[in-house]
């Protein structure tokens, strides 16, 4: 799925471009077994997706994992891989200390300001460790979650009914923008965005140590039988 240029440098558009129409087409499908009531243990309409199977969540991470692999086969390494794996722990580490600050809901709108801050934060930085890493899973983030956001607004505004729209417990609807903000907009442009830089990053770092590991090992074998 990858393509390199005549640099060999690995192409972030067309790296991406496959797994991203993949997780529209599980967003579509995800959505249509919603609407026509579809078997809930793999279209649960309950706030936040209920685990539901059939998402983009668990795929966001194999794909993040694939990315790493190619781009360490292509020779886009980072300095160290330690590093790269040690700045999403950071990370993880940053998500869970703001999500223990927020709390449960209702949330005042300075810890909410907190979290997105600190989200922010987690996210920058992964960038020192693998610039290319970054950006690669900076831009399947968004052309993942773009979509879903998008969906997110007509699904709030029409209330269709399906895990895009349901509130969460305890929620208080202040109206529609402040709803589509809160549980749309900046979930999916910020948080969702954070999951997969920085776990997709924990993935893609441990996939791509692998490959790297392999790598000189395989060119040895053939050096051998040269």
């Amino acid at each position: 799925m990858a393509e390199t240029t005549s640099e060999n440098r690995v192409s972030i558009a067309r790296l991406i471009l496959v797994p991203a129409v993949i997780c529209l087409g599980v967003t579509i499908l995800r959505l249509v077994g919603e609407l026509q009531h579809w078997n809930e243990f793999w279209f649960s309409r309950a706030a936040g997706g209920g685990g539901s199977p059939i998402g983009v969540s668990w795929l966001t991470l194999i794909f993040a994992a694939y990315f790493g692999y190619k781009l360490a086969k292509a020779g886009e390494t980072p300095k160290s891989y330690g590093k790269v794996i040690l700045s999403a722990i950071v990370g993880i580490l940053i998500l869970v200390g703001a999500a223990f600050l927020a709390g449960q809901p209702p949330i005042p709108t300075w810890k909410m300001a907190v979290l997105f801050a600190l989200t922010i934060v987690a996210i920058v930085v992964q960038y020192p460790a693998w610039p290319k890493l970054f950006k690669t899973l900076l831009a399947f983030g968004y052309a993942v979650r773009i979509p879903v956001a998008i969906l997110m607004y007509f699904a709030i505004r029409g209330q269709w009914g399906t895990h895009y729209d349901v509130l969460p417990p305890d929620f208080v609807d202040t109206g529609f923008w402040s709803t589509y903000m809160q549980i749309g907009f900046l979930p999916q442009m910020i948080l969702w965005i954070a999951f997969t830089v920085v776990l997709g990053g924990l993935f893609a770092g441990i996939a791509a140590a692998i490959a790297g590991r392999s790598k000189p090992a395989v060119q040895a074998a053939s050096g051998a039988g040269a």
